[in-house]
């Protein structure tokens, strides 16, 4: 999710891993699956390729091909106009192919201008901003495959990998803290996303947050005390949710609620793993439930808890931090302008590449999406 520039220190020698990795990402694939898309919210594959190469055309290289730059500009309207994202899936062409070809280009014209030494400070940190960029859409991919994949009758498996053994039970205790006046947002020369800035100040009561994420277990047994039926546990737009979808259990469990689709085919599911794949209502009932809350995402920030399994829901609204002033032009548009009427994830998960986590780092979705790998953590006041 793109940031002001000036935030950014020069790009590390990985521009070639990032865009391998993202490619290696479709070894599993056949033609067939990269042009689907199973809903509005996701993206074909071979969208995904395309876009995270227009991005340093259009950016960086300053010379993106007219046609192009209408069917991968995702919502820069300072761009231009663009194809509208539920109808990615019409794409058949431009073919995989051609797609492939585009990307290696730009991979290889890139390669040579950063090796030639002639971009400026600020086009160096506008390429780092692209590679993070594109480590966001690596995630977005497997995200969109697993969905998409769900909705075949039979089942794909995008990669075999062998089962994990099931893990020990952890129990979940609370750890206290004191609250008072802390510090929250990024500090250090490292790169960061400009809604994860300014640094500043806030007070906090004293709060407990929980040694772990929420279970699978945990979260069956609400399941089985009738979670789903009983409208107290719920916001009133979480109950209408509920009700309107026909929510029974987490997105991808299976009815006998022992087994889930993952990229792996139907797996059983392990009773002591993080459960995912929950909006945040449904994350806000079971803290209500279990007499708990979410966390805030400042109480999260300065607790740092250990994450990196599933994105943790917090009760706090996507808005701008005091003093948040997005960077002109175009790549200004990506964080600001959507600071309204979703809540943040902190954490990480299973599918966000490696090195791309950090405690300050703020993910943002609507409070109904369950398509990516969330869960949560629960947090209560001290008496």
């Amino acid at each position: 999710m793109p940031a002001s520039p000036r935030t950014m220190p020069a790009p590390p020698p990985s521009f070639g891993d990032v865009r391998a990795a993202t490619e290696a990402l479709c070894t599993p694939l056949e033609i067939e699956d990269y042009s689907a898309q199973s809903m509005a919210d996701a993206s074909p594959t071979k969208w995904h390729l395309a876009h995270t190469s227009w991005f340093f055309e259009e950016f960086v290289l300053r010379q993106a091909t007219p046609a192009w730059r209408f069917l991968f500009n995702s919502y820069y309207e300072a761009v231009g106009p663009r194809h509208e994202r539920p109808q990615r899936g019409l794409l058949t062409r431009p073919t995989v192919a051609e797609v492939m070809a585009y990307r290696h280009s730009i991979t290889a014209r890139m390669e040579a201008l950063l090796a030639s030494g002639r971009l400026s400070a600020l086009e160096l940190k506008i390429v780092t901003l692209g590679l993070h960029h594109e480590q966001q859409h690596q995630e977005l991919i497997l995200t969109d495959l697993l969905h998409l994949f769900s909705c075949n009758p039979l089942l794909p498996v995008y990669r075999e990998t062998p089962p994990a053994g099931p893990r020990p039970s952890t129990p979940l205790t609370f750890q206290a803290f004191p609250g008072g006046v802390v510090e929250i947002g990024h500090t250090g020369e490292s790169f960061c996303f400009d809604n994860e800035l300014p640094r500043h100040r806030v007070y906090l009561q004293p709060f407990r947050l929980a040694s772990r994420s929420v279970s699978n277990g945990e979260f069956r047994e609400f399941i089985r005390a009738g979670g789903y039926t009983q409208p107290a546990h719920w916001l009133s737009d979480g109950w209408n949710t509920v009700q309107h979808e026909g929510w029974h259990r987490p997105l991808y469990w299976r009815e006998s609620l022992q087994e889930a689709f993952t990229l792996a085919g139907v797996r059983e599911l392990d009773e002591h793993a993080p459960v995912a794949h929950l909006s945040f209502y449904e994350a806000d009932a079971f803290a209500r439930w279990a007499g708990a809350r979410l966390p805030t995402e400042f109480e999260w920030e300065t607790a740092r808890p250990p994450g990196g399994e599933v994105w943790e829901w917090t009760s706090s609204a996507y808005a701008p931090y005091p003093g948040f002033r997005p960077a002109g032009g175009a790549l200004g548009e990506y964080n600001g302008k959507f600071m309204a009427n979703q809540f943040v994830l902190r954490g990480g998960s299973a599918f966000t590449p490696a090195g791309h986590i950090r405690p300050t780092y703020r993910n943002f979705f609507y409070p109904a999406a369950r398509w990516q790998v969330s869960g949560l953590r629960l947090a209560g006041d001290q008496a």
